[in-house]
Protein backbone atom coordinates (compact mmCIF):
# COMPACT_ATOMS: atom_id res chain seq x y z
CA UNK A 1 0.00 0.00 0.00
CA UNK A 2 1.41 3.33 -0.65
CA UNK A 3 0.46 6.79 -0.29
CA UNK A 4 0.86 10.22 -1.73
CA UNK A 5 1.49 14.08 -1.28
CA UNK A 6 -1.73 16.84 -2.37
CA UNK A 7 -1.31 20.34 -2.18
CA UNK A 8 -4.45 22.44 -1.31
CA UNK A 9 -3.49 26.38 -0.88
CA UNK A 10 -0.92 26.68 1.02
CA UNK A 11 -1.48 23.18 3.33
CA UNK A 12 0.23 19.85 2.37
CA UNK A 13 -1.18 17.00 3.04
CA UNK A 14 -0.71 13.04 3.31
CA UNK A 15 -3.20 10.70 1.58
CA UNK A 16 -3.18 7.00 1.36
CA UNK A 17 -6.06 4.43 2.62
CA UNK A 18 -6.88 2.31 5.42
CA UNK A 19 -8.88 -0.91 6.20
CA UNK A 20 -12.34 0.86 7.72
CA UNK A 21 -12.66 -1.17 11.13
CA UNK A 22 -16.51 -0.69 10.99
CA UNK A 23 -17.11 -1.97 7.27
CA UNK A 24 -13.95 -3.87 6.53
CA UNK A 25 -13.22 -1.76 3.15
CA UNK A 26 -10.73 0.24 2.74
CA UNK A 27 -11.36 4.58 3.19
CA UNK A 28 -8.87 7.40 1.93
CA UNK A 29 -7.18 9.50 5.03
CA UNK A 30 -6.19 13.42 4.33
CA UNK A 31 -3.85 14.32 6.66
CA UNK A 32 -2.69 17.69 7.04
CA UNK A 33 0.93 17.95 7.56
CA UNK A 34 1.75 21.58 7.21
CA UNK A 35 3.41 24.54 4.74
CA UNK A 36 6.83 22.00 4.15
CA UNK A 37 6.43 19.76 1.32
CA UNK A 38 9.62 18.16 3.19
CA UNK A 39 7.93 18.13 6.31
CA UNK A 40 4.94 16.27 4.71
CA UNK A 41 7.02 13.65 2.83
CA UNK A 42 8.57 12.29 6.09
CA UNK A 43 5.61 12.31 7.70
CA UNK A 44 4.31 10.30 4.82
CA UNK A 45 6.94 7.87 5.57
CA UNK A 46 6.22 7.42 9.07
CA UNK A 47 2.83 6.87 8.72
CA UNK A 48 3.29 4.30 5.60
CA UNK A 49 5.99 2.44 7.94
CA UNK A 50 2.85 2.28 10.53
CA UNK A 51 0.43 0.84 7.93
CA UNK A 52 2.52 -1.56 6.78
CA UNK A 53 3.60 -2.71 10.05
CA UNK A 54 -0.23 -2.95 11.56
CA UNK A 55 0.44 -0.22 14.10
CA UNK A 56 -1.84 2.70 12.31
CA UNK A 57 -4.08 3.90 14.85
CA UNK A 58 -6.05 7.03 13.98
CA UNK A 59 -5.48 10.42 15.88
CA UNK A 60 -7.98 11.86 18.09
CA UNK A 61 -9.48 15.11 16.40
CA UNK A 62 -9.39 18.14 18.62
CA UNK A 63 -8.57 21.79 18.07
CA UNK A 64 -6.29 23.85 19.67
CA UNK A 65 -8.61 25.67 21.93
CA UNK A 66 -10.39 22.71 22.57
CA UNK A 67 -7.32 20.48 23.41
CA UNK A 68 -5.99 23.50 25.62
CA UNK A 69 -8.88 23.28 28.20
CA UNK A 70 -8.86 19.81 28.10
CA UNK A 71 -5.05 20.09 28.96
CA UNK A 72 -5.85 22.41 31.66
CA UNK A 73 -8.74 20.50 33.19
CA UNK A 74 -7.14 16.60 32.93
CA UNK A 75 -3.39 18.29 33.77
CA UNK A 76 -2.41 21.40 34.98
CA UNK A 77 -5.17 21.80 37.44
CA UNK A 78 -3.74 18.32 39.12
CA UNK A 79 -0.12 18.98 38.50
CA UNK A 80 0.21 22.55 39.31
CA UNK A 81 0.62 24.80 41.59
CA UNK A 82 -2.48 27.53 42.04
CA UNK A 83 -0.03 30.28 40.80
CA UNK A 84 1.13 28.48 38.07
CA UNK A 85 -2.41 27.29 36.77
CA UNK A 86 -2.94 31.14 36.78
CA UNK A 87 -0.40 31.72 34.74
CA UNK A 88 -0.72 28.83 32.38
CA UNK A 89 -4.05 30.03 32.08
CA UNK A 90 -3.52 33.76 31.40
CA UNK A 91 -1.09 32.56 28.37
CA UNK A 92 -3.46 30.14 26.74
CA UNK A 93 -5.98 32.10 26.67
CA UNK A 94 -4.56 35.62 25.94
CA UNK A 95 -1.84 35.03 23.85
CA UNK A 96 -2.19 31.16 22.69
CA UNK A 97 -5.68 30.88 21.17
CA UNK A 98 -5.96 34.27 19.69
CA UNK A 99 -3.29 33.11 17.39
CA UNK A 100 -3.86 29.24 16.61
CA UNK A 101 -6.86 28.38 19.16
CA UNK A 102 -9.25 27.67 15.34
CA UNK A 103 -6.39 25.42 13.63
CA UNK A 104 -6.86 21.60 14.39
CA UNK A 105 -3.90 20.11 16.64
CA UNK A 106 -2.28 18.68 13.15
CA UNK A 107 -2.44 21.44 11.51
CA UNK A 108 -0.35 23.03 13.69
CA UNK A 109 3.58 22.71 12.84
CA UNK A 110 7.03 23.48 14.43
CA UNK A 111 7.30 26.84 11.71
CA UNK A 112 4.28 28.08 12.51
CA UNK A 113 5.25 27.58 16.38
CA UNK A 114 8.46 29.39 15.49
CA UNK A 115 6.78 32.05 13.75
CA UNK A 116 4.71 32.66 16.80
CA UNK A 117 8.25 33.36 18.84
CA UNK A 118 9.16 35.61 16.32
CA UNK A 119 6.02 37.85 16.44
CA UNK A 120 5.90 37.50 20.11
CA UNK A 121 9.58 38.93 20.42
CA UNK A 122 8.15 42.26 18.11
CA UNK A 123 6.24 42.56 21.49
CA UNK A 124 7.31 41.35 24.37
CA UNK A 125 10.70 40.60 25.75
CA UNK A 126 12.31 37.31 25.25
CA UNK A 127 12.02 36.49 29.08
CA UNK A 128 7.83 36.80 28.44
CA UNK A 129 8.01 34.48 25.04
CA UNK A 130 10.28 31.79 27.25
CA UNK A 131 7.45 31.83 29.53
CA UNK A 132 4.84 31.65 26.99
CA UNK A 133 6.82 28.21 25.07
CA UNK A 134 6.67 26.56 29.02
CA UNK A 135 3.03 25.80 28.53
CA UNK A 136 3.00 24.98 24.49
CA UNK A 137 5.78 22.68 25.07
CA UNK A 138 4.14 20.64 27.77
CA UNK A 139 0.70 20.60 25.90
CA UNK A 140 1.83 19.08 22.76
CA UNK A 141 4.26 16.14 24.93
CA UNK A 142 0.65 15.60 26.58
CA UNK A 143 -1.25 15.65 23.02
CA UNK A 144 1.73 13.09 21.59
CA UNK A 145 0.80 10.82 24.24
CA UNK A 146 -2.99 11.23 24.84
CA UNK A 147 -3.22 10.31 21.35
CA UNK A 148 -3.97 13.28 19.43
CA UNK A 149 -0.47 14.01 17.33
CA UNK A 150 2.18 11.42 16.20
CA UNK A 151 5.03 13.99 16.66
CA UNK A 152 5.12 16.86 18.90
CA UNK A 153 5.93 19.81 16.56
CA UNK A 154 6.97 22.04 19.93
CA UNK A 155 9.72 19.78 20.87
CA UNK A 156 12.26 21.57 18.31
CA UNK A 157 11.09 25.31 19.08
CA UNK A 158 13.75 27.05 19.93
CA UNK A 159 13.58 29.65 22.91
CA UNK A 160 14.86 33.38 22.31
CA UNK A 161 18.33 33.75 24.02
CA UNK A 162 17.39 35.90 27.46
CA UNK A 163 19.83 37.41 29.07
CA UNK A 164 19.51 37.52 33.20
CA UNK A 165 18.39 40.63 34.64
CA UNK A 166 21.86 41.72 37.14
CA UNK A 167 20.29 41.45 40.97
CA UNK A 168 20.26 44.34 42.64
CA UNK A 169 21.71 44.05 46.02
CA UNK A 170 21.16 46.56 48.99
CA UNK A 171 24.71 47.84 50.47
CA UNK A 172 25.26 47.39 54.39
CA UNK A 173 24.18 51.15 54.86
CA UNK A 174 21.58 50.81 52.92
CA UNK A 175 20.02 48.38 55.15
CA UNK A 176 21.39 50.54 57.68
CA UNK A 177 18.76 52.73 56.79
CA UNK A 178 16.01 50.80 55.88
CA UNK A 179 15.86 48.86 59.05
CA UNK A 180 15.75 52.07 61.06
CA UNK A 181 12.24 52.84 59.42
CA UNK A 182 9.39 52.48 62.11
CA UNK A 183 6.65 51.08 60.03
CA UNK A 184 4.95 47.69 60.70
CA UNK A 185 6.83 45.17 58.78
CA UNK A 186 10.05 45.75 60.09
CA UNK A 187 10.78 42.73 61.90
CA UNK A 188 9.25 40.48 58.45
CA UNK A 189 11.82 42.78 56.60
CA UNK A 190 14.81 42.09 58.83
CA UNK A 191 13.58 38.29 59.03
CA UNK A 192 13.75 38.01 55.36
CA UNK A 193 17.32 39.89 55.16
CA UNK A 194 18.21 37.66 57.58
CA UNK A 195 17.33 33.85 56.27
CA UNK A 196 16.83 34.32 52.63
CA UNK A 197 12.78 33.34 52.68
CA UNK A 198 11.01 33.43 49.02
CA UNK A 199 7.98 36.10 49.87
CA UNK A 200 5.20 33.41 50.36
CA UNK A 201 7.45 31.34 52.26
CA UNK A 202 7.86 34.40 54.53
CA UNK A 203 4.33 34.97 54.45
CA UNK A 204 3.20 31.72 55.12
CA UNK A 205 5.30 31.48 58.43
CA UNK A 206 3.96 30.29 61.59
CA UNK A 207 5.00 30.09 64.88
CA UNK A 208 4.95 26.51 65.44
CA UNK A 209 7.19 26.10 62.28
CA UNK A 210 10.28 28.15 65.04
CA UNK A 211 12.31 26.32 67.02
CA UNK A 212 13.38 28.15 69.72
CA UNK A 213 15.79 26.06 71.07
CA UNK A 214 17.80 24.53 67.73
CA UNK A 215 17.26 28.26 66.56
CA UNK A 216 15.81 27.08 63.11
CA UNK A 217 13.11 27.99 61.12
CA UNK A 218 11.45 25.08 59.23
CA UNK A 219 9.75 25.93 55.51
CA UNK A 220 7.49 23.59 54.39
CA UNK A 221 5.05 26.00 53.11
CA UNK A 222 4.10 29.20 50.90
CA UNK A 223 1.41 31.35 50.70
CA UNK A 224 -0.01 32.96 47.55
CA UNK A 225 -3.09 34.80 47.41
CA UNK A 226 -4.57 34.00 50.32
CA UNK A 227 -3.72 30.05 49.74
CA UNK A 228 -1.47 27.72 51.60
CA UNK A 229 0.76 25.55 48.93
CA UNK A 230 3.46 23.57 49.10
CA UNK A 231 6.82 24.99 48.53
CA UNK A 232 8.57 25.71 45.40
CA UNK A 233 10.53 22.10 45.00
CA UNK A 234 11.47 19.86 47.24
CA UNK A 235 14.34 21.27 47.93
CA UNK A 236 12.28 23.96 49.33
CA UNK A 237 11.80 22.19 52.07
CA UNK A 238 14.37 23.39 54.66
CA UNK A 239 15.85 24.51 57.78
CA UNK A 240 17.41 27.74 58.16
CA UNK A 241 19.16 28.83 60.81
CA UNK A 242 18.58 31.64 62.96
CA UNK A 243 21.15 34.39 64.91
CA UNK A 244 20.53 34.87 68.28
CA UNK A 245 19.70 38.69 67.55
CA UNK A 246 17.00 37.68 65.30
CA UNK A 247 15.67 35.15 67.90
CA UNK A 248 15.97 38.05 70.35
CA UNK A 249 13.92 40.03 67.36
CA UNK A 250 11.09 37.55 66.62
CA UNK A 251 10.43 36.49 70.52
CA UNK A 252 9.31 40.19 71.14
CA UNK A 253 7.51 40.25 67.82
CA UNK A 254 5.67 37.57 69.47
CA UNK A 255 4.42 39.22 72.47
CA UNK A 256 2.58 42.53 69.92
CA UNK A 257 1.61 39.73 66.74
CA UNK A 258 -1.91 40.18 66.22
CA UNK A 259 -3.62 37.17 67.16
CA UNK A 260 -4.55 35.43 63.97
CA UNK A 261 -6.19 32.26 63.00
CA UNK A 262 -3.75 30.87 61.27
CA UNK A 263 -1.10 31.57 64.09
CA UNK A 264 1.01 33.38 60.71
CA UNK A 265 4.22 34.64 62.38
CA UNK A 266 3.61 37.81 59.59
CA UNK A 267 -0.43 38.63 59.51
CA UNK A 268 -1.57 41.73 58.01
CA UNK A 269 -2.55 44.17 61.25
CA UNK A 270 -5.39 43.45 61.44
CA UNK A 271 -4.73 39.81 62.15
CA UNK A 272 -5.50 38.54 58.86
CA UNK A 273 -3.13 37.01 55.72
CA UNK A 274 -1.06 39.39 54.22
CA UNK A 275 -1.22 40.01 50.67
CA UNK A 276 2.27 40.42 49.68
CA UNK A 277 1.12 42.95 46.74
CA UNK A 278 -0.32 44.66 49.45
CA UNK A 279 2.25 44.77 51.66
CA UNK A 280 4.82 45.94 48.91
CA UNK A 281 2.98 49.02 47.55
CA UNK A 282 1.86 49.76 51.30
CA UNK A 283 4.81 49.44 53.29
CA UNK A 284 8.12 47.82 51.51
CA UNK A 285 8.09 50.96 48.67
CA UNK A 286 6.82 53.34 51.49
CA UNK A 287 9.87 52.18 53.82
CA UNK A 288 12.63 52.61 51.01
CA UNK A 289 11.11 56.21 50.26
CA UNK A 290 10.93 56.84 53.68
CA UNK A 291 14.94 56.14 54.13
CA UNK A 292 15.94 57.87 50.73
CA UNK A 293 16.85 54.75 48.78
CA UNK A 294 16.60 54.06 45.33
CA UNK A 295 13.48 51.76 44.30
CA UNK A 296 14.29 47.64 44.66
CA UNK A 297 12.25 44.62 44.57
CA UNK A 298 11.16 42.83 47.38
CA UNK A 299 12.95 40.09 45.96
CA UNK A 300 15.99 42.19 46.54
CA UNK A 301 16.20 41.01 50.09
CA UNK A 302 16.68 37.26 49.21
CA UNK A 303 19.35 38.22 46.87
CA UNK A 304 20.68 40.45 49.89
CA UNK A 305 20.76 37.56 52.13
CA UNK A 306 23.02 35.44 49.59
CA UNK A 307 25.44 38.41 49.13
CA UNK A 308 26.10 38.91 52.69
CA UNK A 309 26.27 35.18 52.89
CA UNK A 310 28.60 34.99 50.34
CA UNK A 311 31.42 37.50 51.70
CA UNK A 312 30.83 36.11 55.36
CA UNK A 313 32.48 33.49 53.84
CA UNK A 314 29.53 30.36 54.25
CA UNK A 315 30.32 27.26 52.23
CA UNK A 316 28.46 27.24 48.69
CA UNK A 317 27.02 24.23 49.61
CA UNK A 318 25.30 25.50 53.10
CA UNK A 319 24.27 28.87 51.00
CA UNK A 320 22.04 26.42 48.80
CA UNK A 321 20.64 24.65 51.52
CA UNK A 322 19.83 27.55 53.10
CA UNK A 323 18.00 29.52 49.97
CA UNK A 324 16.42 26.06 49.04
CA UNK A 325 17.53 25.78 45.89
CA UNK A 326 17.12 22.63 43.57
CA UNK A 327 20.78 22.45 43.01
CA UNK A 328 24.06 23.92 43.50
CA UNK A 329 24.42 25.18 39.80
CA UNK A 330 21.37 27.48 40.34
CA UNK A 331 23.32 29.10 43.13
CA UNK A 332 26.56 29.41 41.54
CA UNK A 333 24.63 30.26 38.43
CA UNK A 334 22.65 33.13 40.36
CA UNK A 335 25.85 34.69 42.67
CA UNK A 336 28.44 32.99 41.09
CA UNK A 337 29.28 36.32 40.19
CA UNK A 338 29.41 37.92 44.08
CA UNK A 339 31.86 34.97 44.89
CA UNK A 340 34.43 35.94 42.64
CA UNK A 341 34.42 39.60 43.24
CA UNK A 342 36.08 38.37 46.41
CA UNK A 343 38.78 35.83 45.06
CA UNK A 344 41.43 38.31 45.36
CA UNK A 345 41.10 37.87 49.22
CA UNK A 346 41.51 33.79 48.65
CA UNK A 347 44.58 34.78 46.33
CA UNK A 348 46.50 36.26 49.29
CA UNK A 349 46.03 33.94 51.30
CA UNK A 350 47.63 31.17 48.98
CA UNK A 351 50.47 33.37 48.71
CA UNK A 352 50.67 33.37 52.46
CA UNK A 353 50.78 30.21 52.66
CA UNK A 354 53.49 30.15 50.06
CA UNK A 355 55.90 32.27 51.91
CA UNK A 356 55.04 35.94 49.78
CA UNK A 357 54.77 39.17 51.28
CA UNK A 358 51.07 39.64 52.82
CA UNK A 359 49.43 42.20 50.83
CA UNK A 360 48.71 45.29 53.06
CA UNK A 361 46.83 46.80 50.28
CA UNK A 362 44.66 43.87 49.24
CA UNK A 363 41.12 44.60 47.20
CA UNK A 364 39.80 42.89 50.25
CA UNK A 365 41.00 45.35 52.99
CA UNK A 366 40.13 48.52 50.73
CA UNK A 367 36.88 47.91 49.52
CA UNK A 368 34.46 50.70 49.74
CA UNK A 369 31.34 47.89 50.60
CA UNK A 370 33.11 45.59 52.51
CA UNK A 371 30.54 44.07 55.19
CA UNK A 372 33.60 43.67 58.11
CA UNK A 373 35.32 46.82 57.31
CA UNK A 374 31.53 48.74 57.62
CA UNK A 375 31.05 47.24 60.54
CA UNK A 376 34.20 48.48 62.15
CA UNK A 377 33.47 51.52 61.58
CA UNK A 378 29.99 51.51 62.92
CA UNK A 379 31.78 50.22 65.90
CA UNK A 380 34.00 53.05 66.06
CA UNK A 381 31.35 55.50 65.90
CA UNK A 382 29.55 53.41 68.82
CA UNK A 383 32.59 54.34 70.69
CA UNK A 384 32.95 57.60 70.31
CA UNK A 385 29.21 58.28 71.24
CA UNK A 386 27.24 57.79 67.66
CA UNK A 387 24.59 55.15 68.80
CA UNK A 388 23.85 52.49 66.01
CA UNK A 389 20.21 50.98 65.18
CA UNK A 390 19.66 47.66 66.42
CA UNK A 391 19.83 45.92 63.11
CA UNK A 392 23.56 46.46 61.95
CA UNK A 393 23.96 44.02 65.18
CA UNK A 394 21.43 41.46 63.58
CA UNK A 395 24.04 42.04 60.36
CA UNK A 396 27.37 41.76 62.25
CA UNK A 397 25.85 38.15 64.03
CA UNK A 398 25.20 37.03 60.10
CA UNK A 399 28.44 37.85 58.87
CA UNK A 400 29.78 36.17 62.10
CA UNK A 401 27.64 33.22 61.13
Amino acid sequence: MTGSIHKKGKVYYVVFRVIDSETGGQKQKWIPAGDSKRAAERQLNDLMGDVHKGIYRELQKATFSQFAELWLDSYAKMKTKPSTLRGYKDIINNHLIPVMGDYQLTEITTDKLQRYVAMRLKKVKPKTVINEIVPLKEMFKHAVRWGYLKINPAEYVERPKSHRKEIDILTLNELREFLQVDTYYRVAFLTDIMTGLRSGELWGLQWNDINWTLRQIFVSRGLWKGQFQTPKTKHSVRKIDLTYPLVDELKYWQTVCPKNEYNLVFPSPQGKMSIHDNVVKRYFNPALKSARLRRVSFHSMRHTNASLRIEAGQNIKYIQNQLGHASIQTTLDRYGHLIREVNTEQVRRFENVLGYTEHSDSVSDSKNNSVRRMLEDFGKNESEGISNPLPVKHLEAVVNA
